[in-house]
């Protein structure tokens, strides 16, 4: 494993190393710190699983060979558990199965020991920029919105594009899923006070119509709250 020079800049992201080789953990939680990353480090299966199930992480390095909770099986339970962060597996184990094993049981990428430093660390900005790019999408339910491009991710795969101000009324509702909102206050944080009262229906009644019936909730007598696709 050679070593590198480079050096990210700081807050580069949280990191959770999984790794029962102390030599190797402590000089990979070394590297990355350097990097810029918040890293915690587990040296074996049972807290690494307990870690990615109670604090948030943007990458996670997971050992496959640990001991009691081995990495195929801590991938499996996270990803049961919902945990959606990017993870990659460190393993001796290099055999087209054994990386086709660690992909099928959630893993996003697959590196094979003894590995070369530079490639590790590209790897992991790789995880870290398309954990970033999924973080901005707001969850609908099983599909995604993503404000910056107006485009709905559908849970069949396909794509709907909105208008702007459809974008930000569905926008509205999506940052604050679980809140009831008003008509009035819909109205003044989406189209900037309008006097058209109908206007916030009117918008509803078109995203309900591109989407589906369930996308936007009403609640009888006090507004609109976010559904799903």
């Amino acid at each position: 494993m050679a070593a590198t020079s480079a050096i990210s800049s700081p807050s580069a992201g949280r990191l959770l190393l999984v790794e029962d080789d102390r030599e190797l953990g402590s000089m990979l939680f070394g590297l990355f710190t350097e990097q810029g990353y918040r890293v915690d480090l587990a040296l074996e299966g049972q807290r690494g699983l307990h870690l990615g199930l109670s604090r948030p992480y943007d990458v996670m390095i997971v050992d496959r060979g640990l001991p009691a909770v081995d990495g195929i099986e801590l991938l499996t339970r996270l990803r049961r558990r919902a945990v959606t962060v990017p993870v990659l597996v460190l393993s001796a184990f290099g055999t087209v199965a054994d990386r086709v094993t660690g992909l099928d049981a959630g893993a996003e990428d697959y590196l094979v020991k003894p590995f070369e430093i530079e490639e590790l660390l590209a790897r992991v900005r790789a995880l870290h920029r398309r954990n970033l790019d999924h973080a901005r999408l707001l969850p609908l339910g099983a599909g995604w919105l993503d404000p910056e491009s107006h485009v709905v991710e559908l849970p069949t795969g396909g794509q709907v594009t909105l208008s702007g101000q459809e974008c930000r009324l569905l926008c509205a509702l999506a940052t604050r899923p679980r809140q009831v909102h008003t008509r009035a206050s819909l109205r003044h944080r989406v189209f900037d006070g309008a006097r058209t009262e109908s206007i916030v229906d009117t918008y509803v009644y078109y995203l309900r119509a591109k989407l589906g019936a369930d996308v936007v909730r009403t609640v009888r007598g006090v507004g609109y709250r976010l559904g799903g696709l």
